[in-house]
Protein backbone atom coordinates (compact mmCIF):
# COMPACT_ATOMS: atom_id res chain seq x y z
CA UNK A 1 0.00 0.00 0.00
CA UNK A 2 1.37 3.44 -0.87
CA UNK A 3 0.95 6.16 1.59
CA UNK A 4 1.47 9.74 0.92
CA UNK A 5 3.08 12.51 2.74
CA UNK A 6 3.63 15.57 2.96
CA UNK A 7 5.95 16.46 0.12
CA UNK A 8 8.88 17.71 2.37
CA UNK A 9 9.01 13.73 3.91
CA UNK A 10 11.60 12.74 1.88
CA UNK A 11 12.16 8.65 0.76
CA UNK A 12 14.07 8.40 4.23
CA UNK A 13 12.79 5.52 6.87
CA UNK A 14 14.09 8.05 10.29
CA UNK A 15 12.19 11.07 8.44
CA UNK A 16 9.61 9.09 7.60
CA UNK A 17 8.92 7.59 10.52
CA UNK A 18 9.01 11.13 12.48
CA UNK A 19 5.99 12.52 10.51
CA UNK A 20 3.85 9.51 10.76
CA UNK A 21 4.32 9.44 14.77
CA UNK A 22 5.37 12.64 16.09
CA UNK A 23 4.97 15.58 13.35
CA UNK A 24 2.05 17.77 14.01
CA UNK A 25 0.72 15.91 16.99
CA UNK A 26 -0.21 17.76 19.78
CA UNK A 27 2.48 17.77 22.37
CA UNK A 28 1.51 18.38 26.23
CA UNK A 29 4.48 17.08 28.03
CA UNK A 30 6.99 19.39 29.40
CA UNK A 31 10.21 17.94 28.70
CA UNK A 32 9.17 16.58 25.24
CA UNK A 33 8.41 20.37 25.01
CA UNK A 34 11.66 21.51 26.36
CA UNK A 35 13.80 18.74 24.19
CA UNK A 36 12.04 20.01 21.11
CA UNK A 37 12.68 23.41 21.54
CA UNK A 38 16.66 22.81 22.13
CA UNK A 39 16.23 21.04 19.01
CA UNK A 40 14.81 23.40 17.11
CA UNK A 41 17.13 26.22 18.65
CA UNK A 42 19.91 23.69 17.30
CA UNK A 43 18.21 23.31 13.71
CA UNK A 44 18.11 26.81 12.87
CA UNK A 45 20.39 27.31 9.60
CA UNK A 46 19.76 23.47 8.95
CA UNK A 47 17.75 21.10 8.14
CA UNK A 48 15.68 18.97 10.16
CA UNK A 49 17.12 15.83 8.90
CA UNK A 50 20.53 17.15 10.74
CA UNK A 51 18.95 17.66 13.59
CA UNK A 52 16.75 13.93 13.56
CA UNK A 53 20.12 11.80 12.57
CA UNK A 54 21.94 13.23 15.53
CA UNK A 55 19.05 13.49 17.88
CA UNK A 56 19.70 10.24 20.20
CA UNK A 57 23.84 11.75 20.28
CA UNK A 58 21.70 15.01 21.41
CA UNK A 59 19.93 13.27 23.69
CA UNK A 60 22.81 11.51 25.36
CA UNK A 61 25.61 14.48 25.32
CA UNK A 62 22.52 16.68 26.84
CA UNK A 63 21.58 13.89 29.99
CA UNK A 64 18.42 13.20 28.25
CA UNK A 65 17.72 16.64 27.82
CA UNK A 66 17.04 17.04 31.38
CA UNK A 67 16.56 20.86 32.75
CA UNK A 68 17.81 19.69 36.55
CA UNK A 69 21.09 18.85 34.90
CA UNK A 70 21.38 21.10 31.82
CA UNK A 71 21.26 23.85 34.72
CA UNK A 72 23.92 22.70 36.11
CA UNK A 73 26.59 22.90 33.32
CA UNK A 74 29.15 24.63 33.70
CA UNK A 75 32.51 26.02 31.21
CA UNK A 76 33.54 22.70 31.52
CA UNK A 77 30.57 20.77 30.36
CA UNK A 78 30.57 23.48 27.18
CA UNK A 79 33.89 22.33 26.39
CA UNK A 80 33.10 18.65 25.99
CA UNK A 81 29.93 19.31 24.20
CA UNK A 82 31.97 21.50 21.72
CA UNK A 83 34.45 18.07 21.42
CA UNK A 84 31.28 16.04 20.74
CA UNK A 85 31.33 15.14 17.03
CA UNK A 86 27.70 13.31 17.59
CA UNK A 87 26.00 16.73 17.84
CA UNK A 88 25.70 20.02 16.03
CA UNK A 89 29.14 22.15 18.07
CA UNK A 90 27.60 26.02 18.24
CA UNK A 91 28.91 27.57 21.17
CA UNK A 92 25.81 30.17 21.04
CA UNK A 93 23.58 27.11 20.50
CA UNK A 94 25.16 25.59 23.73
CA UNK A 95 25.20 28.15 25.88
CA UNK A 96 21.61 29.14 24.73
CA UNK A 97 20.33 25.58 25.62
CA UNK A 98 21.90 25.65 29.54
CA UNK A 99 20.16 29.15 29.54
CA UNK A 100 16.92 27.58 28.64
CA UNK A 101 17.13 25.04 31.08
CA UNK A 102 17.39 27.68 33.76
CA UNK A 103 13.97 29.38 32.27
CA UNK A 104 12.41 26.29 32.46
CA UNK A 105 13.35 25.80 35.91
CA UNK A 106 12.49 29.49 37.11
CA UNK A 107 8.55 28.41 35.30
CA UNK A 108 8.14 25.36 37.49
CA UNK A 109 9.48 27.85 40.31
CA UNK A 110 6.90 29.78 39.55
CA UNK A 111 4.18 27.51 39.43
CA UNK A 112 3.75 27.44 35.54
CA UNK A 113 4.36 24.15 33.66
CA UNK A 114 5.65 24.72 30.15
CA UNK A 115 2.90 22.91 28.46
CA UNK A 116 0.51 26.01 29.62
CA UNK A 117 3.03 28.44 29.13
CA UNK A 118 3.63 27.19 25.56
CA UNK A 119 -0.46 26.38 24.64
CA UNK A 120 -1.74 29.48 26.01
CA UNK A 121 -0.73 31.05 23.05
CA UNK A 122 -3.27 29.05 20.73
CA UNK A 123 -5.47 29.18 23.78
CA UNK A 124 -4.97 25.26 23.84
CA UNK A 125 -6.15 24.42 20.52
CA UNK A 126 -4.80 22.98 17.74
CA UNK A 127 -4.20 26.17 14.32
CA UNK A 128 -5.12 25.42 11.38
CA UNK A 129 -3.62 28.16 9.24
CA UNK A 130 -5.19 28.85 6.28
CA UNK A 131 -3.57 27.91 2.64
CA UNK A 132 -5.72 29.22 0.50
CA UNK A 133 -4.37 32.65 0.06
CA UNK A 134 -0.61 31.29 0.20
CA UNK A 135 1.68 31.11 -2.97
CA UNK A 136 4.70 28.64 -0.73
CA UNK A 137 4.71 27.45 2.77
CA UNK A 138 3.77 29.41 5.82
CA UNK A 139 6.87 30.19 7.50
CA UNK A 140 5.40 32.75 10.09
CA UNK A 141 2.59 33.13 11.71
CA UNK A 142 0.76 36.02 14.53
CA UNK A 143 1.09 32.68 16.94
CA UNK A 144 4.52 32.27 16.07
CA UNK A 145 5.70 35.30 16.83
CA UNK A 146 4.20 36.03 19.93
CA UNK A 147 5.42 32.91 21.12
CA UNK A 148 8.59 33.61 20.14
CA UNK A 149 8.44 36.95 22.19
CA UNK A 150 6.94 34.88 24.94
CA UNK A 151 9.76 33.04 25.08
CA UNK A 152 12.83 35.03 25.10
CA UNK A 153 10.63 37.08 27.34
CA UNK A 154 11.12 34.28 29.76
CA UNK A 155 14.86 33.73 28.80
CA UNK A 156 14.58 31.10 26.22
CA UNK A 157 17.16 31.69 23.58
CA UNK A 158 17.32 30.66 19.83
CA UNK A 159 13.23 30.93 19.48
CA UNK A 160 12.70 33.75 17.02
CA UNK A 161 9.67 33.68 14.58
CA UNK A 162 10.47 31.04 12.38
CA UNK A 163 12.09 28.88 14.71
CA UNK A 164 8.85 29.14 16.71
CA UNK A 165 6.30 28.43 14.07
CA UNK A 166 8.49 25.57 13.65
CA UNK A 167 8.22 24.35 17.18
CA UNK A 168 4.51 24.84 16.73
CA UNK A 169 3.91 22.41 13.67
CA UNK A 170 6.24 19.81 15.18
CA UNK A 171 4.64 20.27 18.51
CA UNK A 172 0.74 20.08 16.66
CA UNK A 173 -0.06 23.37 18.10
CA UNK A 174 -0.73 24.11 14.17
CA UNK A 175 -1.41 20.79 11.95
CA UNK A 176 0.15 21.56 8.79
CA UNK A 177 -0.08 18.61 6.73
CA UNK A 178 -0.65 18.78 3.38
CA UNK A 179 -4.26 18.07 1.97
CA UNK A 180 -2.86 15.21 0.24
CA UNK A 181 -1.08 13.95 3.37
CA UNK A 182 -2.61 10.85 4.68
CA UNK A 183 -2.23 12.69 7.96
CA UNK A 184 -4.27 15.45 6.87
CA UNK A 185 -7.83 16.23 8.80
CA UNK A 186 -10.53 18.84 7.41
CA UNK A 187 -11.30 19.86 10.95
CA UNK A 188 -9.12 19.61 13.94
Amino acid sequence: MTVTRCTWCTTDPLYQRYHDTEWGIPNKDDYKLFESLILEGFQAGLSWITILKKREAFREAFDGFNPELMARYDQKKVEELMNNAGIIRNRSKIEASINSAHAFLELQRNGESLTDFIWSVTEYKVLKPSQSNVSGPITVTHEATELSKKLKKAGFKFIGPVTAYAFMQANGLTDDHEPSCFRYQKEV
